[in-house]
């Protein structure tokens, strides 16, 4: 059977990209009969499906993968999956509009919508999880904007802000809570933004999953008492 692997079973990871925890391993085949295997969810790929091969396995694309999972997964959780497989350097941002845009199939609306809202430089599923909660009606913000001294060189990197503003969002899993180390730099950290004039707004899981309306809340107050103006918002959905 000649095969087209969508995503993996179990772990979250599909060529390196993340995707939803799952039962079942989904392949599709060019055409026959479809075979029944525990585990193994089964499709008839599009005529027109896009192929690489692997290990010598004949697999879909990063723009295929995309594409087909568009009718089995959310809006963020496919803009997850985009902003993942642009961190692993499989495809583009501009790849995966052009993907969409051609594309008739299942999904169709939900892949051009999210295609649209893949960015470069997301570090991690929750830091796309809170751009999209921001983008609920308010301004984007740039991704991994850098601040260099003045010779250049990097002296800081935000997971999200509004440069113009001096705003920054950043999650904050607290994988460090604990070491007194990365405690004693977040510190620092956190002062040396104050002396430069910058907002830091942290946010956690539970602001991302239980209360999404107060979290825009906090970030619309920031970007008003920096002089923005015309914010609007939406709940988000």
């Amino acid at each position: 059977m000649t095969g087209l692997t969508s995503a993996t079973s179990q772990r979250p990871r599909s060529r390196g990209a993340y995707v939803p925890e799952q039962p079942a391993t989904h392949v599709s085949v060019r055409q026959g009969n479809r075979s029944e295997r525990r585990g193994i969810q089964a499709h008839v790929a599009p005529r027109d499906a896009s192929t690489t091969t692997y290990q010598g396995l004949l697999i879909a694309t990063a723009e295929q993968t995309f594409l087909d999972l568009s009718g089995l997964m959310s809006l963020v959780e496919l803009v997850v999956l985009g902003d993942s497989l642009v961190r692993k350097a499989r495809t583009t941002p501009d790849d995966l509009v052009r993907a969409a845009a051609a594309f008739r199939g299942r999904g169709a609306r939900l892949a051009r919508r999210a295609a649209g809202l893949v960015r470069r430089g997301v570090d991690s599923p929750m830091e796309s999880r809170l751009r999209l909660l921001v983008l609920a009606g308010l301004p984007e913000p740039a991704v991994n904007f850098t601040v260099r001294d003045e010779e250049g060189a990097v002296l800081m990197r935000f997971d999200l802000s509004y440069p113009r503003l001096k705003v920054i969002i950043e999650y904050d899993g607290r994988q460090h809570a604990r070491d007194d180390a990365q405690w004693g730099r977040d510190i620092h950290r956190r002062e040396e933004l104050d002396r430069l004039g910058w907002r830091l707004i942290i946010v956690r899981a539970e602001d991302i999953y239980g209360r999404p309306d107060q979290t825009l809340s906090r970030v619309q107050a920031a970007l008003r008492a920096r002089g923005a103006k015309n914010l609007t918002r939406q709940a988000p959905d």
